[in-house]
């Protein structure tokens, strides 16, 4: 599903009326029907409804969604916010239908007309949309606050007002919404740590636009969805050897942390490569030998941690840093593996996936980050991200500095969260579609490094490799919360429901 910007939402609602043809007036009727029926198929009617409007397009919705409700039967209270200026056309319009309907109005003028919501009432917000551009203030800003101190079901129509669509709203006054409606798509906004107080569950709801407009619209954001998983996944042919699936390596471990490396093990091997070399230091020879019996070992210098590396030109993608620790020797350890990168006796590209200290070593030694081979993938979570790239007001800032350096590296960077934002070289991004709170947990992040490091292995291209495997990662979480509750599951719990997930992924 593609992310559109505010700019652009607005120019297929004129691409609509211009080319339906739909008058914009019935196109926000189209808007009010569709959330009518989101209201109606929820059971929430009967219900009582206080709906807060502002003069834009936004409070036409909601006013054209006030005569929906109380055709229907339902108690419905309207508020409009004054503010001295005059309403929009189609705000108009629909102002004039509530009357001719004998819906009464109130206005609100200064804060002694906040209105008191009576607990049982579901609250409409229609004060503002997509098109805002500022911080709210004065009276607005009141009025905002006054609904977030009410503990009443809040349905936001579109945007939760204050919230803007584009820009980081952190520290804003922003309506707090149980549901929001949001019309045709998704929102950069929804997509943001920041904003999770305040988007509640998004709604996406087609409202009528034609959809030949996504054709030839440049765009940047794009949310991953089943479909798009489905088309990138490769079955295996009959006539397969573990040779047709690649050789991957793990360079992973240190005294204290040899568990990172066993997690990563585990879920490169479920992850399905072909062969498995983890090179370790020497103290984690009988815990790798132990508890993943499917991989080889290489023993390298360095008794407690490594402390320099041999012979990675031969893998087809390597895995660094769970587990690794930080120490002097690693950034020459790792420079010694960019550079063999280049001299695989094949001649085919190598592959690299770079998490957890791998990452911390990159923080201490900026220069090697313009070593790193091209197109290798990068798994931070935001304060590494911020380690190695300097640190980012809000988490627009941080999308935007992931892109930048995506381009300018030639790297797959991938920003974990919950909704995990994949920074691709040629200026794309993507969110994650899948994940849970469960998977907030020590190793959840080493789990990914193997699923990744194995898809590289299998030839799958590194920009399909990042969205195949984080989507993987967060639907195999899901699996696991689901059977075992987001509180009690453990990193390797995601492992052990990979194969339910790549079976969820063939079907169909």
């Amino acid at each position: 599903m593609l992310i559109l910007s505010a700019k652009q939402i607005h120019e297929w609602d004129q691409h609509t009326i211009r080319n339906k043809p739909v008058a914009s007036v019935d196109l926000m009727e189209s808007a009010a029907i569709r959330c009518f029926q989101w209201i109606q198929q929820h059971n929430l009617l009967p219900n009582k409804f206080t709906i807060f409007c502002g003069k834009g397009n936004n409070g036409g919705d909601g006013l054209a969604l006030a005569r929906l409700l109380t055709r229907q039967g339902a108690e419905v209270m309207v508020h409009i916010l004054e503010l001295g200026q005059k309403g929009t056309g189609d705000f108009q319009t629909n102002l004039t239908r509530l009357h001719e309907a004998g819906i009464a109005v109130h206005y609100i003028q200064s804060s002694e007309h906040f209105p008191a919501v009576a607990p049982g009432n579901i609250i409409i917000d229609a004060l503002f949309g997509t098109g805002l551009n500022r911080r709210l203030d004065g009276l607005t800003a009141q009025l905002v606050e006054h609904l977030n101190a009410m503990p009443n079901t809040v349905i936001c129509l579109d945007m939760p007002s204050g919230l803007l669509a584009d820009d980081s709203s952190k520290g804003f006054p922003v309506v707090k919404a149980t549901i929001t409606l949001s019309f045709q798509c998704l929102k950069l906004a929804f997509m943001m740590p920041e904003n999770a107080a305040y988007a509640g569950d998004v709604q996406v709801l087609d409202i009528g636009l034609l959809q030949n407009y996504l054709a030839d619209i440049p765009f940047q954001t794009l949310l991953v969805e089943e479909d798009l998983v489905k088309s990138l996944y490769r079955p295996r042919k009959r006539f397969s050897h573990k040779g047709n699936f690649g050789h991957a390596a793990l360079i992973a471990g240190s005294y204290g942390f040899m568990g990172a490396a066993v997690l990563s093990a585990h879920a490169c091997l479920r992850g399905g490569v072909g062969k498995l070399t983890c090179h370790i230091p020497a103290c984690g020879y009988d815990i790798m030998q132990t508890s993943a019996p499917e991989a080889m070992s290489k023993v390298e210098k360095g008794d407690h941690w490594l402390e320099s590396i041999s012979d990675t030109a031969r893998y087809d993608a390597i895995g660094i840093g769970p587990g690794i620790g930080v120490h002097d020797s690693h950034a020459r350890l790792l420079d010694t593996v960019f550079a063999a990168a280049g001299q695989r006796p094949t001649g085919k590209e190598q592959r690299l996936v770079l998490d957890a200290d791998a990452l911390n070593v990159l923080a201490k030694n900026p220069a090697l980050l313009k070593k790193i081979p091209a197109f290798s993938l990068l798994t931070p979570h935001p304060a590494e991200f911020d380690r190695m790239f300097g640190a980012s007001a809000n988490d627009f800032a941080r999308m935007r500095r992931a892109q930048q350096a995506a381009r300018e590296l030639k790297l797959i960077i991938v920003v974990k969260g919950h909704r995990s934002f994949i920074a691709m070289p040629g200026g794309t991004g993507y969110f994650n579609n899948t994940g849970n709170p469960g998977m907030a947990t020590g190793g959840s992040g080493d789990v990914l490094t193997g699923i990744l490091t194995a898809l590289l292995a299998q030839e799958y291209p590194p920009e399909q490799a990042a969205i195949f495997g984080v989507y993987l990662h967060g639907l195999a979480g899901d699996l696991a919360a689901a059977a075992l509750t987001e509180e009690a599951m453990i990193a390797s719990d995601i492992t052990l429901y990979l194969g339910s997930a790549f079976h969820q992924i063939q079907k169909g």
